[in-house]
């Protein structure tokens, strides 16, 4: 039965990715890229909305690996080294943007745009319920991004932009690097947490308003 439910929550999630994906390609930013008309000042742009996510995404799974009680330690642990697994990687962030001619102070003291506002309040707030394994569908989301996006816009920021490969560094290494984090989603997800009462929906759920959220934070750059 658990091989089962665990088939059913990932039935679940893959078609919320598939409709995430399709919708993601229409946000004007990224339609701009995929079209062949992305501009630096663009790439510029995304650098800094990717550091306001991914400054607060180490934050968010440690706050939810210490609300998640001691019946569910091993569980918890994968959370922490997840946490810290990513907890320095803006720096990457920071980095790209200085090579490619942009002020520290332009990346490190950028408000958060209203979509990501809108992101991390949710992220916060499900973390500090009592063992928040829903959040694995957004873990879902933004680690399948690495896994499945960030290597194919890496490459067309690189070919459309004239870059080096260091310049898009932090894209081209969640690409190689996110694949891991999936199987340590996929450990959690058939570790027995899904005997809790409904956390096979709630996972799905959580994806679909992650992805929304996601999605918004992207059409919402440069509006703080």
């Amino acid at each position: 039965m658990a091989d089962a439910d665990v088939q059913t929550v990932m039935r679940g999630l893959a078609k919320v990715w598939t409709d995430f994906a399709t919708e993601l390609d229409r946000v004007p930013l990224i339609d701009k890229l995929m079209r062949g008309k992305f501009r630096i000042e663009d790439y510029r742009q995304l650098l800094i909305n990717h550091r306001q996510q991914v400054i607060e995404g180490a934050r968010w799974i440690a706050r939810a690996a210490s609300s998640v009680t001691s019946d569910y330690a091993e569980q918890r642990s994968i959370f922490l080294k997840h946490a810290v697994a990513e907890h320095r990687d803006y720096k990457m962030l920071e980095a790209n943007f200085a090579s490619i001619g942009g002020k520290a102070d332009d990346i490190t003291k950028a408000e958060k745009n209203v979509g990501t506002e809108a992101l991390h309040a949710f992220m916060y707030q499900r973390a500090s319920d009592p063992n928040p394994f829903d959040l694995l569908g957004a873990m879902f989301i933004i680690e399948g991004l690495g896994q499945r996006k960030a290597g194919d816009w890496g490459a067309r920021i690189k070919a459309q932009l004239q870059l080096l490969e260091e310049q898009v560094s932090f894209f081209l290494y969640h690409s190689a690097n996110d694949e891991d984090h999936m199987g340590q989603f996929e450990k959690v997800l058939a570790s027995g947490i899904l005997g809790i009462d409904g956390m096979g929906r709630k996972i799905v759920k959580t994806a679909k308003i992650v992805a929304r959220l996601y999605r918004l934070q992207l059409e919402e750059v440069g509006n703080t």
